[in-house]
């Protein structure tokens, strides 16, 4: 089996939906949060799916659809199920951190309220984690292996990797892999609060001294994997390569990062690992920078450690789009990705007063040319000690 290749990409974030538009957004450094949260206003469900299918279908599962719809579309896969690719051989891996959390907090309302007899029949295939794998694979009639993916903020890096897994195992010869969110609801939005984890200020500044929390935010990612004979044989345009994955868990604590970055170090060696890489060969890294004290801390601390001190330009999406939970990954990994391509890294936004626990080039004054890069990484660590690194190189 040859490498894994991206063939198709569709993202919908708070700073523009699709893959290109995100990418341009990110280089001139829009900012996405308003109010203390990332909205997707330029997303209208309307555009993917039909009025009747929205009604039955949660809002992460919208968003998952428009992701697939548009890497499905620039991989050129929309004429070819069911033709030249056998729809056994497709399999879908779309995970999400929550799910339909608005569907539950909508009927638990109105079971409150008014009883049994009001809560929706398709409540349960509404709200259920599996719901955007499920419609995705539906829509094209995909009747290879498929399921979701939870594991808080890693989902979307997971699926990604897992996908390369599938392809390297012989499971598939397309996967259509990432995550999708959409928290922001009154009962997440308080319970993030409640914890401390949200930011007070409504900003996202990813290793500042200032930061305070995160921004919480919606969104989707979705990748189109292949093997590199398979899209070469299709001959579409590859976007980039996921030479490398690595996972492990903290086992520290249910939200806290190992305070010594043990999980973060182990997840990124191993994606060195897996794609034969040096530290060396890493011109940049999508850091997981979710703005908040500890991880900020941790994630600085890990990657000087792999890097024995010298650690490379590193930057957080976060700080532009806010923290998609089980999409930011995915999303994230678009972005690692256009850094290759366009020879440019994006900058972190809203770095203004350095913090000494967190000895690393943030790329304030980014995005900067990066002429000569070979490869990068991203980090994405969720709650859970759940932790996944992605290396990508050049196509």
């Amino acid at each position: 089996m040859g490498q894994t290749v991206v063939t198709g990409r569709g993202v919908v974030t708070p700073i523009g939906v699709g893959a290109d538009a995100f990418l341009d957004a990110l280089e001139a450094r829009r900012s996405g949060i308003e109010d203390g949260q990332g909205t997707c206003d330029d997303f209208d469900p309307s555009d993917w799916i039909d009025a009747r299918t929205q009604r039955r279908s949660d809002r992460f599962t919208h968003l998952a659809v428009a992701a697939a719809d548009q890497a499905l579309e620039e991989a050129g896969l929309t004429d070819q199920i069911g033709e030249s690719i056998e729809p056994e051989r497709i399999a879908v891996l779309i995970g999400t951190g929550i799910g339909g959390l608005s569907t539950l907090e909508q009927q638990t309302r109105a079971v409150v309220k008014d009883g049994e007899r009001a809560v929706s029949p398709h409540m349960v295939p509404m709200m259920m984690p599996n719901a955007a794998a499920a419609t995705v694979a539906m829509r094209i009639g995909a009747h290879g292996p498929g399921w979701c993916l939870v594991s808080a903020c890693a989902t979307g890096a997971h699926a990604v990797g897992e996908g390369k897994r599938m392809l390297e195992r012989g499971d598939a010869d397309v996967v259509i892999a990432g995550g999708s969110e959409a928290p922001l609801t009154p009962l997440a939005i308080a319970a993030f609060r409640q914890m401390g984890a949200l930011s007070k200020a409504g900003r996202s500044c990813p290793f500042d001294a200032r930061r305070d929390g995160f921004v919480i935010s919606e969104g989707a990612g979705v990748l189109i994997l292949e093997s590199e004979e398979h899209a070469r044989a299709r001959g579409v345009k590859i976007h980039g390569k996921v030479a490398g994955y690595g996972a492990s868990n903290d086992a520290f604590h249910i939200t806290q990062p190992d305070k010594n970055g043990r999980g973060a170090i182990d997840a990124m060696r191993a994606a060195l690992g897996d794609a034969d890489a040096s530290t060396g060969d890493i011109g940049y890294v999508n850091a997981h920078g979710t703005s908040t004290p500890f991880n900020d801390r941790v994630e600085s601390l890990a990657v000087r450690s792999v890097w024995n001190g010298d650690a490379p330009p590193i930057s957080s999406t976060k700080s532009a789009i806010g923290h998609l939970l089980g999409a930011a990954g995915a999303v994230e990994a678009v972005a690692a990705m256009g850094a290759l391509e366009r020879r440019l890294l994006p900058p972190t936004l809203n770095y203004t007063e350095p913090d000494p626990d967190c000895d690393v080039d943030p790329i304030a004054d980014g995005p900067r040319d990066a002429n000569g890069l070979v490869a990068t990484l991203s980090n994405s660590f969720g709650f859970g000690g759940q932790n996944a690194s992605l290396v990508f190189t050049a196509a």
